[in-house]
């Protein structure tokens, strides 16, 4: 199973949202993330960088465009807001009935909180929320 995470720049949301999945070693499972609108090459920002090595998750991330290939190597999108699910489904009809947004797949409202440009706690209440988040998506996955 290929799960892809989308967010905005792929430097904050998704590259967490990917190591907590991935740290999670599920067999048969392979992890990707990318941006809407990356910068492809950029690292995760530092924040969220010194977030990840506080929880012991790897921290090595180059940003990525979503792109064709992405969305076709993907089993399921999770995106961080309606917005990203919408941009996606508009721009890739190959997404279409495999896109959700993270909270809508476990049945939440609301969006992913974007830390971007805040403290390093910001960052960890949001991996906090993403962490919460994916161990409802792999309940609903088994």
């Amino acid at each position: 199973m290929n799960i892809l995470f989308v967010c905005t720049g792929n430097t904050c949301r998704s590259p967490m949202a990917a190591a907590i999945m991935a740290g999670r070693e599920m067999q048969g499972v392979e992890v990707k993330s990318a941006g809407v609108f990356a910068m492809p090459g950029s690292s995760a920002s530092s924040q969220a960088q010194e977030v990840l090595k506080e929880k012991g998750l790897p921290v090595e991330h180059s940003s990525a465009q979503v792109s064709d290939e992405l969305v076709e190597w993907a089993d399921y999108i999770f995106t961080m807001t309606t917005q990203h699910k919408m941009l996606l489904e508009n721009s890739y009809p190959g997404s279409v009935g495999k896109t959700y947004t993270l909270k809508g797949f476990v049945e939440q409202t609301g969006e992913v909180s974007d830390p971007f440009g805040g403290s390093v706690a910001t960052y960890r209440g949001t991996f906090e929320e993403l962490q919460e988040l994916i161990e409802f998506v792999v309940k609903k996955l088994n």
